[in-house]
């Protein structure tokens, strides 16, 4: 189905995943008739540059007001709460890449591989979901499909570009031993911390909770028993986990394979006799989900190990996003 060329505006286009999206509608040709970069007014008056034009970035209230077709957020939750719900307003669709809304029972949680038949005309504002949820629910899906997920143990390793900008130069700071400002409590270069985003009162961080919460949500089904721990490791590339899945029914280690392998944006990167196996620095700068070192339990009959990487500024943010703001384009215009 053909794509037309709608206007977009892009919320927080400065940023690290702004940035991304960018060159991401750039590379995917995504057909745009009006370009409208928005981003906080310490950068009004500054422009980006989009195949090769210079765009002068606008005030959020100046976006609202042209009323752009689909409206990609990626500026924080507080953004997200104040402005989302205004575009809708004016009848833009809204692809938001925080948590503001990913919880809220009147919104959908969207994997475009996964539920985009769910949107509806009526959804103005999507929510995208959190970059290790996509990478992991990629994998899992097919497979809950098939055997059914009875439990989750996850740990997942997480790039310091999940943090932004200043977690980056941080970590290239410390590398050449320059004393600034810190992201982190903690010195992150030649260490890894065991803290994702804020601690909530069950002990849990809420990166953790959200792959709790957000999977329960994106397969509708609540019964999955799920425990986290995220750590954050001083890597640029991509998010790496460490997924144990006990499934309701037997399975055979080669079709679970096999159901990986035809999977549409999954790559089986599993041949350890030559040392095949996912690492960030495979996945920076690519969509595809990789997934390696596929095992079986040897203490659960039931049970298999999986380790699942992905660039979590591509796959796991801004081109989940378009392929929402895709699917939208084909579907309601």
């Amino acid at each position: 189905m053909l794509m037309k060329s709608l206007k977009i505006a892009i919320v927080g286009a400065t940023g690290l995943v702004g940035q991304k999206i960018l060159q991401i509608l750039d590379e995917r040709n995504f057909p745009i008739s009006q370009l409208i970069p928005v981003a906080s007014s310490k950068s009004l008056g500054k422009s980006i540059t989009f195949k090769n034009s210079k765009i002068n970035i606008v005030s959020v209230e100046h976006a609202i007001s042209l009323a752009p077709d689909i409206a990609i957020f990626s500026a924080g939750g507080s953004t997200s709460l104040e402005y989302a719900q205004k575009f809708a307003d004016k009848g833009t669709f809204v692809v938001d890449n925080s948590s503001a809304w990913r919880m809220d029972k009147t919104k959908k949680l969207v994997i475009p591989e996964i539920n985009a038949s769910e949107i509806t005309e009526f959804d103005k504002i999507i929510a995208n979901p959190n970059c290790s949820t996509i990478q992991m629910l990629m994998i899992l899906y097919p497979l809950h499909k098939k055997y059914g997920i009875k439990r989750l143990i996850i740990s997942t390793y997480q790039s310091v570009t999940g943090t932004g900008v200043k977690a980056v130069k941080q970590l290239e700071n410390e590398r050449n031993n320059v004393k600034s400002e810190k992201a982190y409590k903690y010195q992150i270069d030649k260490n890894c911390i065991p803290h994702c985003d804020d601690f909530t009162e069950n002990g849990y961080t809420k990166e953790e909770m959200k792959l709790v919460n957000e999977t329960h949500k994106i397969l509708n089904d609540y019964s999955v028993k799920i425990s986290a721990t995220a750590v954050r490791v001083p890597v640029v590339g991509g998010h790496s986990e460490s997924v144990n899945v006990e499934f309701q029914e037997q399975f055979n280690i080669n079709d679970v394979k096999t159901i990986l392998a035809n999977t549409k944006g999954v790559i089986l990167y599993d041949d350890i006799t030559n040392f095949i196996y996912p690492m960030p620095i495979i996945s920076e700068n690519k969509d595809e989900v990789f997934v390696g070192r596929i095992r079986k339990d040897l203490s659960n009959e039931n049970a298999i190990n999986l380790w699942i990487v992905a660039d979590n500024l591509r796959k796991g943010a801004a081109t989940n996003a378009i392929q929402i703001a895709e699917y939208l384009n084909k579907k309601f215009f």
